[in-house]
């Protein structure tokens, strides 16, 4: 919906992220830029999640700022106001898929089976995270979902790491998986600008060939 698509095949991995100081928020996405990633989900599990992203949308021109853990119309209409890119939820409620329906920026919904895939498609929806994808049974579930749907399109996030993102993005159906391994909290508090950067130059290079 409203170009999500090319939103999300722009980066194989879109970082997830929680940010405890919004002051690093701008040079966190400087360093994912940095090593080729100019996108990242900056989850609202924290207070500075919304003042991270209006942060990131200011003042890093070109960047995808998403919010993440989007729960309620509420937070879907705050996270426009902040400048998001576009939301995502770990899960899709009729409120959610209605306001999103009016709302001035994209919005990925969540699912974990076939019904919550088809109720999503009855909003108009294409693309779908897949969470919580390991614990679904990996790409083992997204063939069976593209099987009955080949048009949907997925973000599998959820327990994926460095190691098994590449068996992710080799599937038709992805776009791009989600993943926290490559901004850490950690990371993000002792300010490893550096080693962020080289997790993002690794991860870019499992994009695979264009099909």
């Amino acid at each position: 919906m409203n170009g999500l698509r090319e939103l999300l095949s722009a980066v194989p991995v879109l970082p997830v992220v929680t940010i405890d100081d919004a002051a690093h928020a701008v040079d966190l996405a400087k360093a994912l830029a940095d090593g080729g990633i100019r996108a990242a989900e900056i989850t609202l599990r924290t207070p500075t999640g919304l003042p991270a992203i209006e942060l990131i949308a200011a003042r890093v021109p070109g960047f995808l700022v998403a919010a993440g853990t989007v729960l309620t119309a509420a937070d879907l209409a705050s996270a426009a106001r902040a400048g998001a890119s576009f939301a995502v939820s770990p899960g899709a409620t009729r409120e959610l898929l209605e306001a999103a329906a009016a709302a001035p920026i994209p919005y990925l919904p969540a699912i974990a089976t076939a019904s919550e895939l088809m109720r999503a498609a009855s909003y108009g929806h294409r693309c779908f995270k897949l969470f919580p994808a390991a614990a679904l049974g990996g790409v083992a579930a997204v063939d069976a979902l593209a099987g009955p749907f080949p048009d949907a399109r997925f973000c599998p996030t959820g327990g994926i790491t460095e190691q098994t993102a590449a068996s992710y993005l080799a599937h038709a159906s992805v776009l791009c998986v989600g993943g926290s391994w490559i901004a850490p909290r950690s990371a993000i508090a002792r300010r490893d600008w550096a080693g962020i950067s080289m997790a993002a130059g690794r991860a870019m290079a499992l994009r695979p060939a264009p099909r």
